[in-house]
């Protein structure tokens, strides 16, 4: 993905320039470093660069545009500063979309193309072992996960508590203000991996802080946050599949005012700007502030866990009440986990996991994995990748297929009291019937088309058709938890 200069690189690729110069300062934070490039039709950006270790400097580019681009280089080191150069891009392969951007309540790849947010949670996968961090990838190769949610800090929760191998930074008060130097081997590392995502056609929703940590990086000065952010930003956002969350429970670390500082912060350093989100424990963010691009909620319940009667407000079923407050895409990052362990929050069965992701997907949102089965090696995907356990998974890739496969981004609408369903009004309809069990259901469909109607098993991931029907029909139906139904015009 990323190509030297000189050379022709595919739009959304990465051109990557490579400067050798010494400097007597900190090359971490006394060094300044940026290119600006410009295209032949005249669309500038400004890129930062950072340094790489043995008197190395880098600058990564991720072009929007095919054509001829040219770059200035401007340095407080005279070696680099004003060198100049010029590359072509090129058309990219078939596969590649570009990175996701919102569109409406929904999202985009830059193309165009349609992206439907299929995730999973794998906080601290990045500081496991090499061959863990391996079978990770493979499970996520046979999986329909195409966004991941990680950590740049290591973490220390349940499940989760040996002593990383490598730390990214360390920090320290000298003459007044902080000395930062980073951890090159980690930042190659774990930017490797971001690339293999994007490899695989998956999103990275990199989380820059959270609080379970005993290693002080929840607890860093502001300007050695800023000093972090920038570095981080400089190293990975040319890479088309990144995402910035803010933080994991946001609320454990600091008050919210200090993360509209830390949001408008990135939205100025990353010249490409990738979605920011953020993830609450407690207290909501206003996710309708303007740097916020979608919503991204930690909501563990249920009509169904939590035993509340139809039509009341509980659960994933709040993705309308969240799309009319804030305006935005609905992601509910955290649902709760398919599990087994002693904990609330991770000891949903299987079914449930499903139930609450055809919720969220019907009611015109988006709902993201998480997996935590015991074992005695205490490898929990949830945290630490390795193999997929549940019996979710193929679940969720049934669902996913079903919703690529539907006119685009269906919208919520009031099809009857009892039910979830997104629609293309007149054409199109996915019922979904939650805690209800009915063997007859009575439709008012309009009776100047006619659709037909396919009963879908969300549990058995079995299609049977029911038949063509138009205006008010009556349909049988197994009386059973998990139906769906796809009703299309004819």
């Amino acid at each position: 993905m990323i190509t030297s200069a000189n050379a022709k690189v595919e739009k959304w690729g990465i051109f990557e320039i490579v400067l050798r110069a010494r400097s007597s300062q900190n090359p971490f934070t006394s060094v300044k470093i940026e290119a600006s490039f410009t295209h032949e039709s005249g669309d500038h950006l400004v890129v930062e660069g950072f340094y790489d270790g043995e008197d190395i400097y880098k600058i990564r580019f991720m072009p929007n545009k095919m054509g001829l681009w040219k770059y200035t280089v401007k340095s407080n080191i005279e070696d680099i500063d004003g060198k100049k150069g010029e590359f072509i891009c090129v058309e990219p392969p078939e596969r590649v979309h570009g990175p996701v951007r919102t569109s409406g309540y929904h999202f985009r790849y830059e193309d165009g193309t349609p992206y439907y947010p299929f995730g999973t949670t794998l906080y601290a996968w990045v500081y496991q072992k090499r061959e863990l961090v391996e079978q990770t990838i493979d499970s996520l190769k046979d999986s329909p996960f195409n966004k991941v949610r990680m950590c740049v800090f290591p973490k220390y929760f349940f499940y989760n508590t040996e002593e990383p191998a490598m730390l990214p930074l360390t920090w320290q008060a000298e003459h007044g203000k902080y000395e930062v130097v980073f951890n090159l081997q980690f930042f190659k590392y774990f930017e490797g991996l971001i690339e293999k995502l994007c490899d695989l056609g998956i999103e990275a929703d990199v989380i820059l802080f959270h609080p379970y940590d005993k290693w002080g990086f929840s607890k860093m000065p502001q300007s050695v946050d800023k000093i972090y952010l920038r570095y981080l930003i400089s190293r990975i956002s040319a890479f088309r599949n990144v995402w910035w969350s803010m933080a994991n429970e946001y609320d454990f670390i600091k008050p919210e005012k200090d993360w509209d500082d830390y949001f408008q912060f990135v939205q100025i350093c990353d010249p490409y700007n990738h979605l920011r989100s953020i993830h609450q424990c407690f207290k909501f963010y206003d996710h309708s502030k303007p740097w916020v691009t979608h919503a991204s909620i930690q909501w563990q319940g249920s009509l169904r866990s939590w035993g509340g009667e139809a039509g009341v407000d509980i659960g994933v079923n709040l993705v309308p009440k969240w799309r009319e407050t804030y305006k935005k895409p609905i992601i509910v990052d955290e649902c709760g986990y398919e599990g087994d362990i002693e904990y609330a929050w991770g000891n949903l069965p299987p079914q449930e996991m499903v139930n609450r992701i055809w919720e969220g997907v019907t009611s015109g949102g988006y709902v993201t994995h998480g997996e935590t089965y015991r074992s005695e090696d205490e490898i929990l995907w949830w945290s630490k990748g390795g193999r997929l356990k549940g019996a979710s998974k193929e679940r969720i890739a049934f669902l996913r297929r079903i919703l690529e496969g539907a006119p685009q981004f269906l919208e919520p609408i009031n099809f009857d009291w009892d039910v979830h369903c997104i629609a293309k009004e007149g054409e199109f309809y996915l019922i979904y019937f939650d805690i209800n069990q009915p063997s007859v259901r009575e439709l008012n469909l309009p009776d100047n088309n006619k659709f037909r109607i396919e009963l879908i098993d969300a549990w058995e991931m079995r299609i049977t058709q029911l038949g063509i029907f138009s205006g008010k029909c009556r349909i049988r139906l197994p009386g059973k938890s998990y139906i769906a139904l796809r009703i299309q015009k004819v």
